[in-house]
């Protein structure tokens, strides 16, 4: 094995010195960077920078989860918003069906509508139901209806069906005067409605023999 000879080497490191220390203020400053851009670059290159690619990675996929955490609270937002119309809905829904009367109740109601013009005052000409007109979930019951008396009876009169317990409505109202006198004919029509609860449709069960 060849002796290192240190004499060589010290002499070659004392002439590096000498032609460094020999170079311009600028030189020294550009071999300074030089050495310090060859000793730190592996470190940067092969360290720093893929922490710093994974960092970025890191912020963007934080940016995407907050974004969609974002989203999923204004969606979970108006989903309660929902629930809480479908729940007034099905209470109003409720309520209005207990308003409704089924068919063993129709006859008492239409007692109790024309009980209601008699206790207004009004005398009846005409007191007639209609056929029912079914409609989706519910039936149409009209009532044909011609009364004599003074504005203020048939006032009372629309007053105390609109106050049963039972939806009542008064359409087609039309007033005629009566000569020599301050009565009035009027007719309308009164329409009840009645729930009519839909029945499934049976499949056939038509089983073929073998």
């Amino acid at each position: 094995m060849k002796k290192i000879d240190t004499s060589k080497i010290t002499n070659l490191l004392f002439e590096t010195a000498d032609k460094i220390g020999k170079l311009t203020k600028l030189y020294k400053i550009l071999l300074c960077l030089g050495l310090f851009v060859l000793l730190v670059g592996p470190f940067v290159y092969f360290s720093f920078l893929p922490k710093i690619t994974k960092i970025s990675g890191l912020k963007n996929e934080h940016t995407t989860l907050e974004t969609r955490l974002v989203t999923a609270k204004a969606k979970a937002n108006r989903l309660k918003y929902y629930q809480d119309k479908l729940k007034d809905a099905e209470m109003e829904f409720k309520i209005v069906m207990k308003k409704l009367p089924e068919k063993k109740e129709i006859p008492a109601l239409l007692s109790s509508i024309s009980q209601s013009g008699r206790d207004a005052g009004l005398e009846f000409l005409l007191f007639q139901p209609e056929p029912e007109q079914n409609k989706d979930f519910y039936a149409e019951i009209p009532v044909s209806i011609k009364v004599t008396g003074n504005y203020h009876n048939v006032a009372l009169f629309f007053d105390k069906v609109a106050r049963l317990s039972r939806i009542v409505n008064i359409d087609d109202i039309k007033m005629a005067s009566i000569k020599g006198g301050t009565n009035l004919i009027t007719s309308c029509k009164a329409v009840t409605y009645r729930f009519v609860e839909t029945k499934p449709e049976k499949a056939s069960s038509s089983k073929k023999k073998k």
